[in-house]
This record gives C-alpha cells, structure tokens and sequence, in this order.
C-alpha cells in the first residue's frame, strides 16, 4: 500500500484548503480502481453521478470512512481525515434506506447523534425536537419509523444526519426510495434544506433530475473516474461521454470539423452553424430529427440519412425511436406521428436534422 502521508521529504505537498473539501480518493478493490478528486467550497452541493458500477457508492464510503484509502488525501477544512475512524469525523450521512432504528421514534432518531457527541439527554432531545420542526415534522416526534411514510422517513433521515453538525454531509441516493409523486415534493424540501446548510454536501444519484435540481456542481464519474465536471447547465449542454449524453438525452457524436462541416469518426457529415477546426463534439436532441417514410423532395441533403428503426417506446408523453443506418440516432415525435408514419422495428425511414438544431464544440 502507498503512504499516506502526501507531505513526507521528498514529495511535494499539494495544494490544500483551509476550508472546505480537498480529497483525492483511491481505492483499489481487487480489479476495480477508484481515482477521483473531489474539491468543494462550504454551502457547494456536489453531485456525483454515473452508471451502475461507475464507483460513485466507493466514492461516498471513502468519504465517510467506511473504506479505507489505498492512496491519496482527504482533508476537510485543513483537517486531515484519512486516518479518522468514521464515529469521529464531523460527517453525517443519509443512507438510501435511510437506516433509522426502528424501535426508537422521530425524536430519539435525531437525538441519538448528539448524544454519542456526550449531549445530555434532555438537551439532545430538545436539539432534535427543532430539527424536526424545521422538518415539518413536529407532529410526528412520537412515531417510530414503520409508522412514518417515505417522505417523512428520509426527512427523519436528513434530520439526524444534520443534528451532529457536520461538516460534511454525504447523500447516497436519498430520493431513491421514494414514489414518482413524493419524489417530487420532497425533492423540492432537499432542495430548500441544502441551500440553507452552510458546509459541503456530497450526493450520489443516477438521476440526471435529481442532480441537476439539488447540485450547484457535477462530477460525473465512468470506471472509477472523473469523466467531466462542470456545472448543471454546462455539462447539459456539452456533453463529453455517450452516458452523459444518454443521461441529459442527446445524440452525441465525435468527429472532425472543417468549417462548417463535421466528419464523424464512423459515419457520415453533419453540417452545423458553428465554424470550428479539429475535433470536435456534435449534439443534438432527439426532437430536433424529423422522420419520413420516403425521401423528401426538396430537402438539403447535407443532413438527410436513410436509417432503419431499431425499437420503440414510450418516453413521457412521446414516441422514442431508435435508429439504425447510416447515423445511429434517437428520434422523438408523437403518438400521432408515429402511427401516421408506421413506424416499427424494421421500418425504413429517412431522418433530417436542421444545422440551425445541432451544437458542436471542440472535444
């Protein structure tokens, strides 16, 4: 194992901060590798995100202590915590099944983090009775948690984890458990509650929903590394690996501008507004493509290709269609359309973009 110790003679310390979050975390875990550095500012909220597998759940338990570091450096406000054993780092984690312990209520949920921080009873009790008003759940200190609902369980949740203090708070997919309607309406709570915390928050999700309403900052991670980061917007719109284009709904492709053309890497053109060199990105939203069963008369060819529908399906209130040919891509369009068209796997189509819909940057 490497040492730990980044500022022993002959290594040149790197550059720390006096404030806030300041880690590179790796974990080696047999053939698995995570190498991801990690920086925030008090009050950032700093989403991690990624597919299955990705390390973002390694990631989160290094931070708390739950993994061990192979190498690297974690420091939080100028204190080094790599070698903290996790009971006595100010952290304060909501899981995604949120763990409360069921034989205690609301109230002796959230007390219970004071009190192993040597709080009286009587004065953890009455810290926790005013988280949970600030929870809007003063009327439920009484209940334990089979009794709570999801929303009101992930609140109890956000509610210890903050009674502590902490100085950095980790959210592992804190929304997760929760239905499509509640989702929603605590999202919004998470949202209002994590503008108000003054120190770091961490939180891991796979949904680009979630991320792009609670994070000021996205660190997209893709085998065990940093892919792209950036803010909401940013990474939305200049998206840089085809999970994130996926997760933000673009088409992406990489290729080689000369003006205003761009040659993919395998495939065809794409004509764009922008005048670039090099290589480069092209994005464009399925609802950008418009389909026909039949070449169009009068239509540029530039961006005109003859495709094949690989599949259908719902996606919201539209149709998505999954194209093959001579540019694989996602076409949105409605019920109607669809029907209108016959489209089915195995249909030919012809797919057009306009230049005007596209957006290419330099990659």
């Amino acid at each position: 194992m490497t040492d730990l110790d980044d500022t022993a003679p002959g290594r040149t310390a790197p550059e720390t901060r006096d404030e806030g979050l300041d880690a590179r975390l790796v974990v080696d875990r047999g053939s698995f590798r995570l190498d991801v550095a990690l920086t925030a500012a008090p009050g950032d909220v700093v989403a991690l995100l990624g597919p299955n597998g990705a390390g973002k759940t390694t990631a989160l338990r290094a931070l708390a202590g739950l993994l061990p570091l192979t190498d690297g450096r974690l420091r939080l406000d100028g204190v080094r915590l790599d070698r903290t054993p996790p009971e006595s780092r100010p952290v304060g984690v909501v899981f995604q099944d949120y763990l409360l312990f069921p034989h205690l209520t609301a109230l002796d949920n959230v007390a219970f983090g004071p009190r192993c921080r040597g709080v009286s009873k009587a004065e953890a009790r009455a810290q926790a009775a005013e988280w949970l008003d600030r929870m809007g759940l003063a009327e439920h200190t009484g209940a334990k948690p089979r009794r709570l609902s999801g929303g009101q369980a992930q609140r109890v949740a956000l509610a210890r984890a903050l009674a502590t203090r902490p100085r950095l708070l980790l959210l592992d997919e804190p929304l997760a458990a929760l239905d499509a309607r509640t989702r929603l309406e605590v999202r919004a709570q998470l949202r209002r509650h994590l503008a108000e915390f003054e120190a770091v928050a961490v939180l891991v999700t796979h949904d680009p929903l979630d991320a792009m309403v609670l994070a000021d900052r996205l660190v997209v991670v893709e085998h065990g590394r940093v892919v792209q980061e950036g803010g909401p917007a940013d990474i939305a719109r200049r998206p840089r690996t085809d999970y994130i284009a996926q997760l933000v709904g673009l088409n992406l492709y990489r290729g080689h501008a000369d003006g205003h053309t761009v040659r993919l890497e395998a495939g065809p053109t794409i004509a764009t507004t922008e005048e670039l060199s090099g290589p480069v990105f092209v994005a464009f939203p399925p609802a950008a493509v418009t389909l026909f069963r039949d070449r169009p008369t009068g239509a540029s060819a530039r961006n005109l290709w003859r495709c094949e529908v690989a599949g259908l399906e719902t996606h919201g209130d539209q149709i998505r269609a999954g194209l093959t040919g001579e540019l694989p891509l996602a076409a949105d369009l409605t019920t109607v359309a669809a029907a209108e068209l016959d489209l089915h796997p195995g249909a030919p189509v012809w797919a057009t973009v306009k230049a005007t819909q596209t957006h290419a940057y330099p990659a």
